[in-house]
């Protein structure tokens, strides 16, 4: 009996404090995708903090060094220190995903808000023109953009954007729908309000939270797609320091130098985690 006490104890009056304990454990991981994120972005606009090395300059008689205090990620075929080109490959990546995400979310948020709040004739060939872009595989669309517009870091980003531009005017409309049909929007519409003010005081605003968090997640995805243009050769030409092509020009040596494509693409899936990590947090109305 004297023994059974503490287990009676334990299940009664400690029974919250793990979960507490739990979620004091978890904060430190649920900050590090914002840490993660934040190095990306200190990197893209002040690479001269993490290394000093030339990202352009190569040192022949340093070629093919592996990972060492010198050399953080190696060196690469030509002697050039690849954390440095990965560090300074960030602004390239980064803006690029940027503006994919910005084409997108600008354009597929304004056919969506337009699809929802005329309806009728205008929705239903809005709708239809977003079915046809989802059916198409993004990768063949972002070529067939690409080969239009031409090579370059610019022109791949704004083909990806066009590829997320289905999914931003899907969600915006349904928001919109789901918004229109709520008690004090139909309380606004009822004391007087026009549809325009209407939209502006209370329907976007309380449309483009769902839309805000399909963007950070975009934002991720459309680094992946970057660095899969870039590796392709569809993306930055060399030798410029762009993660998708470092990873490129590292696979015919992965049996002798596996740092070249391992260490960059470890980056970019830090990267695209963190972003999708943020995304989760932004759709649950979380902060942290």
């Amino acid at each position: 009996m004297l023994e059974s006490l503490p287990e009676q104890d334990t299940k009664q009056g400690a029974a919250p404090t793990p979960p507490a304990l739990r979620r004091r454990r978890l904060r430190p991981l649920a900050a590090l995708p914002y840490l993660v994120l934040a190095l990306a972005l200190t990197a893209a606009l002040a690479p001269g903090l993490f290394t000093t090395y030339d990202p352009l300059a190569g040192n022949p008689a340093a070629a093919l060094q592996a990972p060492s205090g010198a050399h953080l990620f190696g060196t690469d075929a030509t002697g050039r220190d690849v954390f440095s080109r990965v560090v300074h490959g960030a602004i390239h990546s980064l803006s690029g995903a940027l503006i994919a995400v910005a084409v997108g979310l600008v354009g597929g948020t304004a056919l969506g808000v337009l699809a929802g709040t005329i309806g009728g004739v205008v929705d239903d060939l809005i709708m239809r023109i977003v079915d046809v872009l989802l059916a198409i595989p993004g990768l063949l669309l972002s070529l067939s953009v690409i080969i239009v517009l031409g090579f370059g870091t610019t022109n791949a980003a704004i083909a990806v954007g066009l590829t997320s531009v289905a999914a931003f005017a899907r969600l915006a409309r349904s928001e919109v729908l789901r918004v229109r049909q709520s008690e004090y929007v139909e309380a606004a519409f009822g004391s007087g309000g026009t549809l325009g003010s209407v939209m502006a005081r209370h329907v976007l605003p309380n449309s483009l939270t769902a839309v805000l968090a399909l963007a950070a997640l975009h934002f991720g995805l459309a680094i992946l797609a970057l660095a899969t243009l870039g590796f392709l050769g569809y993306g930055a030409p060399p030798p410029t320091p762009e993660w998708g092509l470092m990873i490129a020009e590292g696979r015919n040596y992965i049996a002798t130098a596996w740092w070249l494509t391992a260490l960059p693409g470890l980056v970019v899936v830090a990267v695209v985690l963190a972003t999708n990590r943020i995304s989760v947090t932004l759709q649950r109305g979380q902060v942290g």
